[in-house]
């Protein structure tokens, strides 16, 4: 029997493709707009050294915002074209210039964020509060005042600045390699047929009720890294001594106080959530320990992670039908957000199906004044709707932003990015439970909300103790190998999934397949994020219309504040542990409500005894 292979771009019907001449109408109005971009750019040098009105600070704020806006269409259309199929050259030549002129503007411009440092913080505030059009730029420049211990020199910042393409390098190769040079070997399916294993293709093995297609694709995804371990972790190492760089050359002790600092956060806060998860460990351990208990397994192994806890419960769930749910699900929400959710839905945001070069995962990238850009690799299962939920929630979340915000106060931070898109999936899972009374469904339910935790809170924050420790070694001088990196992690797999759990040693090299990490100190937002997510789901479905209005003020603000204060006005206070804990309250009782209902199935099905 031929194997099945992936479909060619080409052989994607349109309805299922984004529509990009939402951006562009054609590849040459892109380059028209390139070739005006290029007259811009030099433009921006007319200001150095001139910041010392307001009237020439409005300018050249001005000019940054028209460059900004004609980046981000052309960025976008780049981007979004070469991930749709990364094997073609065109738009790898197209990403690879536009790439190449950012890093000229953002050396161009370097100039800009010293200059204002060098003003007396009065005279900044005394032309914004003079200058009505400068007010608009408030926030932006209150924040860069903020960074004055960690801006240098002119000169020096030109210099960081025209260093960026080539700081990239790290994650540019591991992305080229793992999306379009890494091939997977063929397995056999539940049916006995040949198919290629792929990223988008590995979940839904991981989760076959076949157990030996599990182990197959699990040994054969982790073999294939393994083949290349020392080549990756040469590429990761390089992007940590990257952060490392950048963060010693900007006067922080660390690359995790740079990173955070982007965001006004502390490092306690950092701490706080690895600290609060390890306490929470023996909840974790129940669950691990009903999963066993469910799969009838004497040893759990890594590859029985991902498995659904009930079964028969074979749920396909095409596009059409994933849409419907989603928009019936999120009611609650309110109409006008509905009615902008169906734009997204149904209007050439979303690229739905794998295709052979297509870039792996799934995310949801905005485009100034056009519209934001969902990339899915949906396979029709149930957790690939909640996907198409979760990026959504990012989706309107930049939506609203970019509708109610200038440009310079659009771009929401990485803190609060993972908030929405968690609501989405929260509210969504409340609709399903309250739509059953069936016990076997509800366990289905029950499990996949479980799933997240783990995958979000427990998973995400492992992660962030992985990243922790290797940048600390590096810092510290030492040297990071394969067998170093592989032996950090399998200790930490073996820490939070417990006693009862065998850590395979292929789990081992896990961490040189997680794009993430070349975004230092990342994942730890989604563990966050949900636990912020949790709150305001709840407050959204018990307070209805004074929540929805604050929720909606939050999708609004886009970077105009801080984000813990937006989280702060949405009703959620970050600063302290008790969202995390709140979050991980709501896992215990989850886990409590599933050991009731297999309790119930337990007993229905348990034999009688002769004398009843």
């Amino acid at each position: 029997m031929q194997p099945k292979e992936l479909l060619l771009r080409s052989e994607v019907s349109d309805q299922h493709k984004w529509n990009l001449k939402d951006i562009y109408h054609s590849d040459q109005a892109w380059e028209e707009d390139f070739d005006e971009l290029k007259q811009l750019v030099p433009k921006l040098q007319d200001y150095r050294g001139k910041l010392d009105s307001a009237e020439n600070l409005i300018e050249c704020l001005n000019l940054q915002k028209q460059i900004g806006k004609k980046l981000d269409k052309l960025v976008g259309y780049a981007m979004r074209s070469r991930d749709q199929d990364n094997t073609n050259s065109t738009y790898q030549e197209f990403s690879d210039r536009i790439l190449s002129i950012l890093a000229v503007a953002a050396a161009k411009s370097a100039y800009f964020e010293p200059e204002i440092i060098s003003l007396p913080a009065e005279t900044i505030k005394q032309w914004i509060q003079q200058t009505e059009e400068l007010s608009v730029y408030q926030h932006y420049l209150e924040n860069i005042m903020r960074m004055q211990p960690h801006t240098l020199p002119a000169e020096q910042e030109e210099l960081l600045a025209s260093a960026g393409e080539m700081a990239q390098s790290a994650s540019n190769i591991f992305r080229m390699f793992n999306d379009a040079d890494l091939r997977f070997p063929l397995i056999q399916d539940e049916d006995g047929n040949e198919v290629e294993l792929s990223h988008g293709r590995y979940i839904q093995f991981m989760e076959s009720k076949d157990r030996r297609v599990r182990k197959d694709a699990f040994k054969a995804m982790y073999s294939t890294y393994s083949k290349w371990k020392n080549t990756l972790a040469t590429t990761y190492t390089s992007a940590v001594k990257k952060a490392k760089f950048f963060a010693t050359a900007r006067k922080y002790n660390s690359a995790l106080e740079a990173a955070l600092d982007a965001d006004n956060i502390k490092p306690e806060v950092y701490h706080n959530l690895i600290n609060t998860v390890h306490n929470s460990l023996p909840q974790f351990y129940r669950y691990i320990d009903l999963r066993k208990r469910l799969l009838g397994l004497d040893e759990l192994h890594m590859y029985d992670i991902y498995v659904p806890l009930v079964k028969d419960m074979d749920i396909k769930i095409p596009p059409a039908e994933a849409v419907k749910t989603v928009k019936l699900g999120l009611v609650p929400l309110g109409q006008q957000y509905i009615n902008d959710l169906t734009k997204g839905l149904t209007g050439g945001w979303i690229d739905w199906f794998e295709n052979v070069g297509k870039t792996s995962g799934a995310y949801s990238a905005d485009i100034y004044g056009v519209h934001p850009y969902v990339l899915l690799n949906y396979n029709d299962t149930f957790d690939d709707m909640f996907t198409l939920s979760h990026e959504m929630g990012h989706a309107m979340h930049s939506f609203y932003s970019s509708k109610n915000q200038e440009f310079f106060n659009s771009q929401y931070t990485i803190f609060v990015a993972e908030v929405a898109s968690t609501v989405n999936e929260c509210i969504l899972m409340n609709y399903l439970l309250n739509k059953t009374n069936d016990v076997k469904y509800r366990m289905y339910l029950l499990n996949h909300y479980l799933e997240q935790f783990r995958g979000t809170v427990f998973r995400q924050t492992m992660f962030a103790e992985f990243e922790m420790i290797v940048h600390d070694q590096i810092g510290q001088g030492n040297p990071m190998t394969a067998e170093g990196l592989s032996r950090i992690y399998h200790e930490l797999n073996q820490k939070y999934y417990g006693p009862n759990v065998i850590s395979d040693p292929e789990i081992a090299i896990e961490w040189a397949r997680i794009p993430h990490f070349y975004r230092p100190f990342y994942v730890y937002k989604y563990a966050t994020g949900f636990s912020a997510a949790v709150a305001l789901s709840e407050q959204i479905l018990n307070e209805k219309e004074p929540a929805v209005k604050r929720y909606l003020e939050f999708l609004s603000s886009g970077g105009s504040d801080y984000p813990l204060n937006q989280l702060k006005q949405a009703g959620v206070d970050m600063t302290v542990s008790e969202p995390i804990n709140n979050a991980l309250a709501v896992f215990s009782s989850l886990v409590d409500q599933m050991e009731l209902l297999i309790t119930e199935v337990e007993k229905q099905h348990a034999p009688k005894r002769e004398d009843q």
